[in-house]
């Protein structure tokens, strides 16, 4: 049977593994932001662009069947 942990082992516990964390830096927090936004504003592109493409085959093909 696993012993119990009282809340002051839990706190100094859980005060040691923060202890652990490597915060980012600044520089690094700014890159990883600006290379999330770079990522999004070149995926927004890629699907506009295949929307684009995908709009103009169907309007393309269903002129056939207007007439």
């Amino acid at each position: 049977m696993a012993t119990k942990t009282t809340p002051f082992q839990f706190l100094q516990q859980a005060r040691g593994e923060i202890a652990k964390v490597v915060w980012p830096t600044r520089r690094e927090v700014l890159l990883t932001t600006l290379m999330v936004f770079l990522m999004a504003a070149l995926t927004a592109a890629f699907f506009s662009l295949v929307d684009i493409v995908i709009r103009w085959g169907l309007t393309f093909v269903l002129s056939f069947f207007h007439g």
